[in-house]
């Protein structure tokens, strides 16, 4: 959708829609192949990869944003390839003092080999892998989150099989993660339908990039309607950090809360997914995510194993 400016000697994963589907697919086989590894020779948590294939290289992670998830799948992601890893949260950076994003990206990129930002803005993380030398990672802005979408499609082909032509779910906010799932429904051939209402729809010009590139999206109103034939229905909270409208969101989108009611019209063997942190009651029903058709913990650890696919990408290993 956007035209990133990419140095030529390293690659940037800063959307899943500035790669292309061939490079989609090589991340999400490369984590497949990853995990299988770590299974095969039953490796511990704190193991090194026999290769090292990122021994030496260092990467700097910048959180705006308080993360669990993000930043111990990253942290583990460097150790286990045999990198380093350096973490920085804003009132540790002169960043979050007033120094310029394009200044800290130059500081940085003459100490680390890859930055990873989780950031308030979108724009900050454009600016940022415009100045940078090093590969850039986006690890969330307030548009889109791709990692957690690539994990996303890797835990849903561990359980259903590819996801070429299958039916993706989402119902609630169409927020930063929807926003990547619509670019993902483009680039792994998928049909994507999102339910909202009106005022929480994703962005149009990310709905016609979609359309324009031949992806199968529709947005609808109607929950029940998004998850017939669903092959697997995806909810996030409905509250997000610096959210300051709690109550009214809670009232809009208590009509798209994921419960057994809902996925009874989605396929019987649909599937369950939700990026983390939950909120039990509010955007999906305890029996629903707790339930059989919940693969979230999957999902969850899914994390680590494509964040090392990512490094390695962005690495060129």
């Amino acid at each position: 959708m956007t035209n990133y400016n990419l140095k030529p000697n390293h690659r940037h994963f800063l959307d899943i829609s500035s790669i292309s589907a061939d490079d989609a697919r090589e991340i999400i086989e490369k984590a497949k192949m990853l995990k299988k590894e770590a299974a095969d020779q039953n490796h511990s948590k704190g193991s090194v990869h026999p290769d090292a294939p990122l021994q030496d290289q260092a990467l700097a992670m910048i959180f705006e944003k308080p993360s669990t998830r993000t930043r111990v799948s990253f942290e583990m992601a460097m150790h286990q390839l045999g990198g380093k890893s350096v973490v920085l949260q804003n009132y540790d950076m002169q960043l979050g003092r007033g120094e310029s994003v394009s200044d800290t990206a130059r500081v940085l990129s003459g100490f680390v080999d890859a930055i990873m930002l989780r950031a308030n803005s979108h724009e900050a993380l454009l600016e940022m892998a415009e100045t940078s030398t090093v590969p850039m990672i986006n690890a969330l802005t307030d548009f889109s989150h791709p990692c957690q979408i690539m994990a996303d499609v890797l835990t849903f082909e561990e359980h259903r099989g590819s996801i070429t032509g299958k039916k993706i779910a989402w119902s609630g906010d169409g927020n930063n993660v929807a926003v990547s799932w619509i670019h993902a429904a483009v680039l792994f051939d998928c049909e994507l339908a999102v339910a909202c209402p009106k005022e929480y729809a994703p962005l149009e010009q990310v709905v016609g990039w979609a359309k324009n590139n031949g992806g199968k999206v529709s947005i609808t109103e109607s929950p029940e309607d998004a998850v017939v034939g669903a092959d697997c229905v995806i909810t996030d909270t409905f509250i997000s950090m610096g959210d300051e409208d709690a109550e009214k969101r809670l009232t809009d989108l208590a009509p798209y809360q994921v419960n057994s009611a809902l996925m009874k019209n989605a396929n019987e063997d649909a599937i369950f997914m939700h990026c983390l942190p939950a909120h039990r009651d509010e955007e999906v029903t305890a029996d629903v995510i707790d339930g059989p058709q919940s693969v979230i913990w999957d999902e969850a650890e899914n994390r680590l194993h494509i964040q090392k696919a990512i490094l390695m990408w962005c690495f060129g290993k």
